[in-house]
């Protein structure tokens, strides 16, 4: 799940309610001109769903503008009111205040990730430093905290529940943003907010474009020995795509590794496609995104040291699970004492093997890694990932597999809704029902890719459940798949199997979610636990009754045989080591460059050696292991909200198997089970403390470590 700049994405871009102008008072209605914007104007879909038949890539700059003087009037209200601040007329206000500009930034938002046209892109540039330029208005109000502070120490005591962990929740994200600091360190935070908004823009459509430029083309089809038929012609399809420069296109992914190299016989292809996904940003061709980084990176520094902290990490995961930076390496090494002597096992299994064919003085480089283990694993189990891929039509996987578990677990049914528009033509949109029929929330997913769409797999809404807004969520899921030719099936490999079903966890998160506050609901919780729910649903992709009811030839309808089904959930835990290892040294990229002071950041022509060497004290600089993401193109850290933070996948994993264990043990489709996870865990959003929420569940007063290394297979 990727997130847009942090604070933008929190204040600004989580969804509210989807119809708008009934919401103004008269004095906030928009000019004329931009009355008849249906961004603006009510929907009449279920649940206000965006009318996307009507709403056009012009309508959103004006309707942004519009939102953002309904806030400003709407907080004005609030600073100008001559009566007592109280918990009503000045938290819960100012809650309120943004609802509009909720709503329209969440559809637009939605789109610059997944639909970047030409106009979207220019909106974007046009609008963040507007919506910079408010969020630092309201960030440094000083009229406005005033009233918010006489609240919290007043009032706190006597609130309860949800409206108590409203106003910390308030209170301590001005008092995080620098609300308590002196006028000239207040003025300088607001130029520092500013100028991370524009570059964390620039990175936005820098690297997409890098990641698009990388793509490597193929003269001829012998090249390409080794793909499947249907791989061809997908590399024939995305070559047409791009403009024809050759016959064939290998498409670069946002991920290091490529798996493609899974099956390219061709060693220099290989090569070639490895070199240009590792290089595709730092300089070495045409793009260069480590000017961005350093500069973003300097000023993370200097905003914590403005706040009293050390550095960016301290700052960061102050209101996270981890609390420190020190917990986080202690846990951090706890893994990487383990995995050090497997990943050096692995390499040298992998090249062994691949000497019997090459000879002895073959020498394995990172990009044979992929090719080799693959073969390994084909002559010790008599498994490849082409022999199971047909079992694993996207569509079956959907319904058959993520519907059913969802079914099973929380009693949840769903229909698919082909009169809601989408903004997209490969989009599917699906009404979800509760166990008593009630109607819940709607669901999209938009899951091949296309170039007006950055890679990844996330996570958001266009409205987020709101007990107080009477809103339902309005949640939707994003992918990058290769979509099949026309007239064939879309086939998926394991890996893309489980990121559908992981993506689906993080949109469960925002489905069951039963709060009363739009700012508490659903996946608003730190980012140390909101990865819990979406690792932990992947568990049910290997449930025996969800299995055998998806995994379903895609031609015959027969479930996959038993032997094969045996050899490849034995294979999914062959040689773990790597995945692990790759994982574990973007992290410590990411803590590396977050545990900086401002003084220390390297240069953008450093920042290379900078990494290699904060690799190298950690005692993860492998060249067969390279980071999942290199620091020029690692865009959860830099263009999202996972700065220091990126250690949140192996912490929560760690979260999500202690839960698939209390699952195990009490039946992994018991309702009663799934039930009482719904009640404790998916629907309380950030109403509670986060560790007693997973003690709540589990049973467990801390999380048991020990259990990933076991799930992995180590």
């Amino acid at each position: 799940m990727n997130k847009i700049n942090t604070r933008i994405k929190r204040t600004l871009v989580t969804a509210g309610l989807a119809s708008s102008v009934a919401w103004l008072n008269a004095a906030e209605q928009p000019k004329e001109g931009v009355k008849n914007n249906p961004l603006l104007t009510h929907s009449a879909l279920l649940f206000a769903a965006p009318d996307f038949s009507c709403i056009h890539e012009t309508d959103y700059l004006p309707a942004l503008k519009a939102a953002i003087q309904a806030q400003r009037k709407a907080i004005k209200r609030i600073v100008d009111n001559k009566q007592r601040p109280t918990f009503a007329n000045t938290i819960v206000a100012y809650e309120e205040s943004g609802r509009l500009l909720d709503h329209v930034s969440s559809v637009f938002f939605c789109l610059t990730g997944a639909d970047k046209t030409d106009v979207i892109a220019k909106t974007e540039k046009e609008i963040i430093p507007q919506l910079t330029d408010l969020e630092n208005e309201i960030t440094f109000n000083a009229k406005l905290f005033s009233r918010i502070k006489y609240v919290y120490d007043r009032e706190r005591a006597t609130l309860k529940g949800e409206d108590r962990k409203l106003l910390d929740e308030i209170y301590k994200q001005f008092v995080r943003s620098g609300a308590l600091l002196s006028a000239d360190k207040k003025a300088r935070m607001e130029q520092i907010n500013k100028r991370i908004a524009e570059l964390q823009q620039q990175w936005g459509t820098m690297l997409p474009d890098a990641t698009n430029h990388a793509a490597v083309w193929v003269d001829s089809k012998d090249e390409l020995k080794g793909l499947s038929e249907a791989d061809i012609a997908q590399c024939r399809k995305d070559a047409e795509r791009r403009g024809g420069k050759a016959p064939y296109c290998i498409v670069i992914v946002n991920t290091t590794q490529q798996a493609i190299l899974t099956h390219l016989e061709n060693r220099d292809l290989r090569r070639r496609v490895f070199e240009a996904s590792l290089h595709r940003a730092d300089g070495t061709g045409a793009f260069n995104t480590y000017p961005i980084v350093v500069e973003i990176a300097k000023l993370r520094a200097e905003k914590a040291e403005l706040m009293g902290h050390k550095n960016y990490a301290a700052y960061s995961l102050e209101r996270t699970m981890a609390k420190t930076p020190d917990n986080v390496y202690a846990f951090l090494k706890q893994l990487i004492a383990a995995y050090r002597p497997k990943a050096e096992a692995e390499t040298r299994a992998i090249e062994d093997f691949a000497r019997r064919s090459e000879g002895q003085d073959f020498r394995l480089q990172p990009y044979d890694r992929f090719y080799y283990s693959a073969k390994m694993k084909q002559a010790q189990y008599r498994f490849a990932e082409d022999d199971v891929k047909p079992y694993f039509n996207i569509d079956s996987v959907l319904v058959n597999g993520v519907f059913y578990a969802a079914q099973r677990a929380y009693g949840l049914t769903f229909k698919e809704r082909k009169d809601i528009p989408t903004y997209h033509k490969d989009m599917r949109v699906f009404e979800v029902f509760d166990k008593d029929k009630r109607p819940l929330a709607l669901w999209y997913c938009d899951y091949f890719r296309r170039p007006t769409k950055r890679g990844g797999a996330w996570m958001s809404s266009f409205s987020k459940q709101s007990k107080w807004r009477k809103q339902q969520p309005i949640i939707y899921n994003v992918c990058n798949y290769a979509k099949a030719p026309e007239g064939q099936p879309t086939l998926l490999t394991w890996d893309e199997v489980t990121t559908m079903f992981h993506e689906f966890g993080h949109a469960l998160h925002g489905i069951l979610s039963d709060c009363k506050y739009n700012m508490l609901s659903g996946t608003a919780v730190a980012r140390d636990f909101v990865e819990m729910p979406s690792q932990f649903n992947e568990f049910f992709a290997t449930v025996p009754e969800v299995f055998n009811h998806y995994a379903r030839h895609t031609k015959t309808g027969q479930p996959m045989p038993e032997d094969l089904k045996e050899k490849m959930l034995k294979a999914i835990n062959f040689q773990p080591a790597y995945a692990l290892g790759e994982n574990l040294a973007a992290t410590c990229l990411d803590m590396a460059w977050a545990m900086l002071p401002a003084k220390n950041v390297p240069t953008a022509d450093q920042a290379a050696a900078f990494d290699r060497e904060a690799l190298r004290e950690i005692g993860l600089l492998d060249m067969q292991v390279p980071p999942r993401y290199a620091t020029s193109y690692f865009n959860h850290v830099w263009g999202g909200g996972y700065a220091a933070g990126y250690y949140s996948y192996l912490w929560t994993e760690v979260l999500a198997d202690n839960i698939a264990s209390c699952f195990a043990k009490r039946g992994a489709l018991n309702p009663e089970v799934g039930q009482d996870f719904r009640k404790k865990v998916l629907s309380r959003g950030n109403t509670k403390d986060l560790m007693q929420t997973f003690t709540d569940f589990t049973g467990l007063k801390t999380p048991d470590v020990s259990a990933l290394m076991k799930a992995r297979g180590m």
